[in-house]
């Protein structure tokens, strides 16, 4: 049997989800062929696990990481040193609330009815309680969004905070195409078309299309 010829094979992470559900590969469906895009991550956790945007670091975008953990941004600077990466709380308001810190860190909330409900789940636990001053998306985009750059895609995920993200931000000034959200609370169409999130997105001209288990995706109507 005479050797096919070799082909030139592309990387390994060409199609490797690095987000929890594959979230980045629905996201990706909408920017096909798009390059040098940008994304703004509220509640970024982490550069690879359970990320929805280092999918797209890789392909050369860039954006803007945000997370309330202090310290969370050491590893994103060493591996994402091209990105714009902040340790920021963000809510609609300026205001002082407890961060409750799990031994699990992808559960770590300021909701305290979430905190409670997690907190001796499984091996899930608080280990401590962080003192931190929120503030809105909007001022944070004022003040580092580089000048004239246009948001591809906008991540939310606040662990019970989301609605007040998005609530904080200049849909004005600040418009993504997409904007992807977790909600636990909707899992089937009836509730993802009433959820008060829909419901404040609808108002920002935003309309579901797609969702995983955790996760609603919307797009900006024309």
């Amino acid at each position: 049997m005479i050797a096919s010829p070799k082909t030139k094979t592309r990387k390994k992470y060409w199609r490797q989800s690095f987000a929890q559900e594959g979230e980045d590969l629905i996201i990706a469906s909408c920017f096909e062929g798009r390059r040098n895009g940008f994304y703004v991550d509220v509640g970024a956790y982490h550069p690879k696990r359970f990320s929805n945007t280092q999918y797209f670091y890789l392909r050369g975008w860039r954006g803007i990481n945000i997370d309330a953990m202090p310290g969370s941004m050491k590893l994103f600077r060493r591996t994402r040193p091209e990105d714009i990466n902040l340790e920021a709380a963000i809510s609609d308001s300026r205001q002082e609330l407890n961060f409750h810190v799990f031994n699990e860190p992808a559960l770590n909330t300021f909701d305290p009815a979430l905190a409670a409900e997690r907190d001796g789940f499984l091996q899930f636990k608080i280990i401590r309680k962080i003192p931190i001053v929120t503030q809105p998306l909007a001022e944070v985009l004022d003040q580092n969004l580089p000048p004239g750059k246009k948001i591809e895609f906008l991540s939310v995920d606040a662990e019970g905070l989301d609605l007040q993200v998005l609530r904080s931000n200049d849909w004005n000034n600040y418009v993504p195409e997409v904007v992807v959200v977790e909600d636990t609370s909707a899992n089937t169409w009836q509730e993802i078309n009433v959820s008060t999130i829909t419901e404040f997105l609808r108002a920002q001209r935003y309309e579901p299309f797609a969702s995983t288990f955790r996760t609603i995706f919307y797009r900006r109507q024309k």
